[in-house]
């Protein structure tokens, strides 16, 4: 079985998370011509949005890279023609179900790599045609599922035959190393990423990141729609209105624009600042470049200097 670099024609096996109102054309080029494969986030972007980033991108790197598509946008639908149009090499998926999209998108030479929380829905894609899946533990940032990279990584090789990609908590070469040992050819990163040079995020979001600790994330929304964010004003008071049977009106009320709160405005108090958990453990922007060949280059000696048993 081809690891993610052999499949995607990287560098490095590791991709980009498609990170929405972050992953822009910038940032994506950044990540390919770093040795990764980067990502557009479509997120819940129009399709002209999303043309023209493919658009852009391409004059900004020659090196492969792809779209995430949030499949519950209203816009979902044309955007997965755009994709076919504009002739994207990769499309990742999440928020939703992809098999009714990846006929067409096979049938046009592409490679499709679905994000998914459990073993059911890995075998459901495997079975519709997906080239890989992307299994994301609830240690990442953003909307997340109820299993952890460790305990959901082994049991999701042992039941596909398609290479796995695992996500949530990956930031250096332990996690590289960590992932490959439960079976994964390849990662995925976000959280490592909001602290490069390159990501569009506001420098309050990179503070954050790079003043966290191990416990500086709030998982809200946890029975319905989890998601998990830095600890704010925002986040602990959805927590606390959760608690006190609030409607769901007035929590989408307290989110709305929370998002480009944290991203564009660096609203500390207000912001949605999606990070996983191991934000704790980055303590400087770097560039992308640094960030990945901090995590693959040399990863072999590191290994052998390993005692194990």
């Amino acid at each position: 079985m081809k690891n993610i670099n052999e499949l995607l024609g990287t560098k490095y096996p590791v991709i980009q998370g498609g990170m929405a109102n972050i992953a822009n054309a910038d940032l994506a080029a950044a990540v390919s011509n770093a040795g990764g494969l980067g990502l557009i986030g479509a997120g819940g972007n129009d399709a002209n949005w999303v043309r023209q980033e493919i658009r852009r991108c391409k004059t900004l790197t020659d090196k492969p890279f792809g779209v995430n598509i949030m499949l519950m946008s209203p816009h979902a639908e044309r955007i997965a023609e755009v994709l076919i149009e504009e002739s994207v090499l990769v499309v990742t998926t999440g928020a939703g179900n992809p098999v009714p999209y990846m006929a067409k998108w096979k049938a046009a030479g592409m490679i499709v790599i679905p994000v998914i929380p459990s073993v059911k829905l890995a075998m459901r894609v495997e079975s519709a045609g997906a080239d890989a899946v992307v299994a994301e533990g609830m240690e990442a940032g953003g909307h997340i599922g109820k299993l952890t990279t460790m305990a959901m990584i082994p049991q999701i090789v042992d039941a596909v035959s398609i290479p796995v990609i695992a996500a949530g908590g990956i930031a250096d070469k332990r996690g590289v190393l960590a992932a490959f040992a439960l079976g994964a050819k390849g990662v995925q990163i976000g959280t490592v990423l909001l602290a490069t040079t390159e990501c569009p995020v506001h420098d309050n979001f990179k503070q954050l990141i790079i003043d966290a600790s191990d416990t500086s994330t709030i998982v809200t929304g946890l029975e319905k729609a989890p998601v998990r964010v830095i600890k704010n004003q925002m986040a602990v008071k959805y927590v606390d209105l959760i608690k006190s049977g609030a409607t769901f009106e007035a929590l989408e009320h307290l989110t709305l624009g929370s998002l480009k709160k944290a991203v564009v405005e660096g609203d500390l108090e207000n912001g949605s600042f999606m990070a996983g958990q191991i934000a704790g453990l980055i303590k400087s922007i770097h560039s992308v470049k640094e960030v990945l060949e901090d995590m693959f280059d040399d990863v072999e000696n590191y290994k052998d200097s390993l005692k194990i048993l």
